[in-house]
């Protein structure tokens, strides 16, 4: 099998059966090297809903992209095979049942070597992620967070599970290193200080749009790509990392955020052995002329560069 999206030259890009890219779509086990997934669960959302349309939308705005990286000089396909696996199995109404229907799908993955691109659905689906990556890895990740949130709050009316707590739990339960993650973009007022106590305890390395507005963007990709090494490593793009005028179609906007070209010029600059990630909290039915959707398509291409660049 060739594992090469379809030509727009030769079938236009607004038709035929829609997968990310454009890509082959194969069964969990076949001979790809990155799998694109799509997660489509928002129960675990604080404020808008929609984010289980995120799926279905990115993959069908994706067929406007391509696979050659202008700026990196590198055509993905001559160095990785990509494919859309379809999507994980999600329970709409049961947050505990989707937990363990995502770890048990992409335990399944990991068992078969694979890497992988997750497509959510709300922020907490990247918990379950993690824990089926520690069971792979047995030792904590790197994890690298896009956000405009902390998400390291605690429970909320009563419920420990949730878009807002993912990070907390992950930490606690010995899944990601505190001192290696690294969160971009935050912003916006917490609640109280004690928000931020959290982050203190466990040393995690928090920058606000102000810290990487006030210095240059590589100083803040070298001390990442420095500090991680060759640590297994997550990231996890949460698109309310950019300004509502680059992604209004989100759950929790916040204005004063980044912009695509920040975010690209970020991506761009990390060399980290990722060995997953996610682009999360799309929310369709909030996203007027599908720019959320288009600023995720273009976030995925820039992490399929990410794994294609460690092949070289």
């Amino acid at each position: 099998m060739k594992f090469e999206p379809i030509s727009g030259r030769e079938l236009p890009r607004f038709s035929g059966i829609k997968t990310f890219f454009r890509l082959p779509h194969v069964a969990i086990d076949a001979g790809y090297d990155l799998g694109i997934v799509g997660v489509p669960f928002d129960g675990s959302l604080s404020y808008r809903p929609g984010a289980r349309f995120a799926p279905t939308r990115i993959r069908e705005l994706s067929a406007l992209g391509r696979v050659y990286h202008w700026e990196r000089r590198l055509n993905f396909v001559e160095h990785l095979k990509v494919a859309d696996l379809g999507d994980c199995p999600t329970v709409p109404i049961d947050v505990m049942k989707t937990y363990g229907a995502i770890e048990n799908y992409f335990s399944k993955l990991l068992t078969l070597n694979k890497k992988f691109i997750s497509v959510g659905g709300d922020h907490s689906t990247t918990l379950p992620i993690l824990r089926a990556l520690y069971k792979k890895h047995k030792k904590p990740l790197a994890f690298i967070h896009f956000d405009a949130h902390l998400d390291t709050y605690p429970a909320a009316w009563g419920c420990e599970y949730h878009h807002g707590s993912f990070l907390r739990h992950a930490i606690e339960e010995g899944l990601v290193r505190g001192d290696l993650t690294f969160q971009l973009g935050l912003r916006g007022p917490l609640a109280g200080q004690e928000d931020l106590d959290f982050v203190k305890k466990h040393k995690l390395n928090s920058w606000t749009v102000e810290d990487l507005r006030t210095s240059p963007l590589e100083s803040f990709t070298k001390k990442i790509n420095k500090q991680i090494g060759k640590v297994p490593t997550y990231l996890s793009f949460d698109i309310d990392c950019l300004d509502p005028a680059y992604a209004p179609g989100t759950g929790t906007p916040v204005v004063g955020g980044l912009t695509t070209y920040e975010t690209q010029c970020l991506l761009r600059r990390l060399a980290v052995p990722l060995v997953g990630a996610d682009v999360v909290e799309v929310s369709p039915p909030y996203d007027p002329s599908d720019i959320t959707s288009l600023a995720a398509v273009d976030t995925l291409f820039e992490l399929i560069n990410i794994f294609a660049l460690s092949q070289k």
